[in-house]
This record gives C-alpha cells, structure tokens and sequence, in this order.
C-alpha cells in the first residue's frame, strides 16, 4: 500500500468512525484529538465545494482545544466526557464567542457574539472541539436550507436535492462525513426533517429540556436545540451534555435528564406499546416513503413490541396552527432587528428618516421567505385580528397536546414517518410555499405539544433510492423512550451509520472497502 493510499484509509476511517468510538480511541490514547481534527479539516475542504455545509470554520481554535485534551490525557487526567475531543458542528444559530453568528442572514452578517450559549458552553466543558458553524434557512425559516443568505447546502446522498431544513447544513456535514456529531435546533421539525432526508439521526428533546440561552430566537414557545448523529448512542451521549436546567433560560425544565444513554443501550422495544397515528399517513405520501414505515413498524411488532392504531384527530390542523403562531412569534422576535438597535443599518448617510433607514435595513437584510412569515405574523397579531388567527390558532394548539395525552394513557409512543417524502430537488418547491410548509405535517405536533421526537433511519425508497426517517414521539420528559425505540429500529433494521451507503462524493477518496462496508 503507498503512503497516499494508507494516509487516505486512515482518514477514511477516522471520518466514518461513530463518535464514541474516537471518544475511546483519544481516552485510551490510539488516536489524538488533534489527528482527527485535523483529519475532519480535511475532510470539509475536500467536500465543502459540492455540500455547502459551514458558513465558517474555526480551524485554529479547533486544533488548539484538541491539543489541550491531548495534553490532559497525556497527563493522566480523566476525559471530561465520553465525548471528549470529538469534534462536532454548530447549527449558526448558537452563539459561540469569537465566531461569527449569523442565522444565515445578511441582517447579521459578520456579527460576532461576545459570550456563549448555554448549549456551547456546555459542549466545551465537556471537551468537545467545535469545528465551525453551520448552515440553515435564514432565521430557521424554512424546510431546504435554499433560504440561506449565503446559498443552499446540498443533499450529500444525491447533490441536485436538498438536506431538509432548517439545519439541513447540520445534518448534510454528518452524511457527508465532515462531523461526526452536530447540534441543531428544531421549531416545526428542522432538526428531524434533515436527518430523515439524510440518513442521520436527530432528536427534538422536551420543550424546556435543553437551554436556549444565547440561540437567536425565531419562535420561543416552539424553538428547542438537540443532538444531530450518525447513530443512536452517538445521539444520546450528545443528548445528555447539552440537557439539563439552566436558571439563565425562564423555560428551562428544573428536572433530572432521563437516562437517554441506557435507553440507547438496550435497544430494546420488547413489550413496548407502539401507537402508529392514523392521521400521518394517507394521501399525498410518497409509496415508498409509506412502505419503509410500515416495515419498521412490522419489525418492532416482531421483536416484541405491541402495535395499536391512535387517531389523534386533531393533527389534522396543526399545519394551520402552526403557521399562525410561529410566524406571530418570529415577527415579534425579529422586531429588534430595526437598523436602530440591531443588525444591518442602510441608508444612513444623515439625509434619510429613521423609518427609511428602518425600511431600507430591513427591506436588504431579510430575504424572501423571512418577509413573508414576517408579513403573516404581523397580520395575524393586528388590532382586529388577534383573537380570530392567533387566538384560535392557540386554542387548536391545546387540543393537539389533548390528543397526545389521550395517546399516551393508551401507549407508551407514538410513531409516524418524519415527512410524507425523501428529499426533493433544488429549486424544486421555492415558489411553492403551501408545497414546502406540507412537509411539516409529521413533525408539527411534537413542537406544539412540547413532547420529545426524533427520527431514526428507517432504509431507502424503493422509489428514488433515497433515505427515509421513522418518527418517534413520547411524552414529555419521556426522551429515553425515543431512544430506546430508536436504537430498537436501528439495530433490527440494521441502519446505523446509515450514511455508509451514500455515494461517495465527487474528488475525495472514501469509496474504499473499510469507508463503504
């Protein structure tokens, strides 16, 4: 073998290992930290040009953090975590001090924060290295990762199709091999969609379960960061660092984290009650997409679990719901964002008002779509129409969180596929709202109820070859039953690491036996 091709291996493996296991390697001294930083360095600027994940790195940061747990182990000190000196990626909507944050958006565009999210903070103390930060629909507003100020990010299992979205920039750097671990956040489902259209794994946790102190908010009754992974037990060691209370973040849960980890461990759905919601299937699903659900759900019911049909009715209009109160709640969030007190200032040469200054920053600031659910909320909390829109849009979110507590008195989760298709083209569904806010439909309940979810890999279409998710939701405070009906699914079905079975990506050099198998 020439030294190209046993550094290429090398490389290789070290980019598709699972996160714990480079874990153990930096533990127990195999590999250091810095080798594979550098490595996954490597890796993003081989595949960078055709994914579009980062919006920007942080490579000399990076490298040093990695060489402080390098000199920690060497000295005999204990890892900080599982997961210490494994790198990871940032959603860019978490404020990493000295990084620039920009929500993807020429609003903020070169703004760099001066402190830590809670979230960040919490992955530093625990010896993590954060690469850089990455993309997403502009201010989590949208289902592709097309409305991004700084360009699409593309779908690493097919490049002319999206990654889902909001974090589709999270989710694509785990399938294309560029982290082995990402933190996303998850408002109507952006967490859950792309990793679906990805063939990762992405959990939405209990509203309130992990802080959202220093994430720029879009909606603040729905917005909630999670673990983004490759498999289960990756997932869940994530879960439980960045969880917990945070006194910083007045929607914080003051309650223990649940044992996400052994639930992974046992993998086990064994005489589980499995709820398959009736409303989230049907018309308008794709064949395939229908298909790969039911054979998990075959498979759960003959590994032990039991399988009862749930009707939550009312999840028929959540979509509705949905898009009256986040786009209520964004435009109230982003009324700060006015050239006067924050973000993007235009026109302020002294012969303009403020209200044109304010008009022209955020006319050149905000793209499209933000605009459009800008407009929408505005209209909705107007004098006149509060009650009619907003209002009612609330009262149908409490009898969706009634529906999902029926369930739960009947069954211990709910499952559904993660959205009625696999990834669609670029460009494909832009000047289609209604056709883009449709594949929402599985994944806006949890986020109105405040319930964990998450989607697991459930195989490939039959139809197009490409990924599938397998929606889990428990109640809340009930994450561990999401992983333990994941890692069931993951290792009957035999989806871990899904990626794997990607094709390799144009001008790199991981297609061989070991990066493939």
């Amino acid at each position: 073998m020439s030294t190209r091709t046993a550094h290429e291996s090398a490389t290789a493996d070290i980019c598709t290992a699972p996160a714990l296991e480079l874990g153990r390697r930096i533990a127990v001294g195999e590999q250091t930290s810095v080798e594979i930083t550098r490595a996954l360095l490597d890796r993003i600027e081989a595949v960078e040009p055709a994914v579009h994940a980062f919006l920007s790195l942080d490579a000399e940061r990076a490298l040093a953090r990695a060489a402080a747990v390098d000199a920690g182990i060497a000295a005999g000190e204990p890892a900080a975590s599982p997961l210490a000196g494994v790198p990871i990626a940032v959603k860019d909507l978490l404020c990493y001090e000295g990084l620039p944050t920009t929500a993807a958006s020429r609003m903020l565009e070169g703004w760099v924060p001066p402190y830590n999210a809670t979230v960040v903070r919490r992955l530093l103390d625990a010896g993590l290295v954060i690469l850089g930060k990455t993309n997403l629909d502009e201010f989590a507003t949208g289902s592709s990762t097309e409305s991004s100020a700084y360009g699409p990010t593309r779908n690493p299992w097919d490049l002319d199709r999206v990654p889902g979205g909001s974090g589709g920039g999270s989710a694509a750097a785990l399938a294309a091999f560029e982290a082995p671990l990402a933190i996303g956040t998850d408002t109507g489902g952006s967490i859950r969609q792309p990793a679906s259209m990805t063939g990762t794994v992405g959990v939405k946790p209990t509203y309130g379960g992990v802080s959202r102190q220093g994430i720029i908010a879009m909606a603040s009754s729905l917005d909630q960061a999670g673990p983004c992974a490759r498999n289960a037990a990756d997932a869940a060691a994530l879960h439980v660092i960045i969880a917990g209370h945070d006194p910083a973040d007045s929607t914080s849960l003051d309650a223990p984290v649940p044992d996400v980890v052994a639930a992974a461990g046992a993998a086990d759905a064994t005489g589980m009650r499995i709820g398959v919601v009736s409303e989230l299937g049907g018309e308008g699903y794709a064949a395939g997409v229908e298909k790969c659900f039911t054979d998990s759900v075959e498979l759960l019911r003959g590994a032990g679990a039991e399988i009862v049909e749930v009707s939550c009715p009312h999840f028929r209009q959540a979509l509705a719901a949905y898009y009256l109160i986040m786009p209520s709640e964004l435009s109230s969030n982003l009324a700060r964002y006015d050239a006067m007190r924050y973000g993007l200032r235009v026109g302020d040469d002294g012969s303009n008002s403020a209200e044109t200054v304010m008009r022209l920053s955020r006319g050149a600031g905000f793209g499209a779509e933000l605009k459009r659910r800008i407009i929408l909320g505005t209209y909705a909390l107007s004098a006149g129409y509060y009650d009619a829109y907003y209002g009612s849009a609330q009262k149908m979110r409490t009898l969706i969180a009634r529906d999902f507590a029926a369930a739960f008195e009947r069954v211990d989760v709910l499952v559904s596929p993660v959205a009625p298709t696999t990834a669609f083209r670029l460009g494909e569904r832009v000047g289609d709202p209604l056709a883009m806010y449709r594949g929402d439909l599985c994944t806006l309940p949890a986020n109105l109820a405040g319930v964990a979810a998450g989607s697991f890999p459930a195989g490939r279409s039959s139809e197009d070859g490409l990924p599938v998710g397998f929606q889990v939701m428990a109640p809340v405070l009930g994450d561990d039953r999401v992983y333990r009906v994941g890692a069931a699914l993951e290792r009957l079905a035999g989806t871990a690491d899904f990626c794997r079975r990607a094709p390799e990506l144009p001008g790199t050099a991981m297609n061989s036996e070991e990066a493939t198998r």
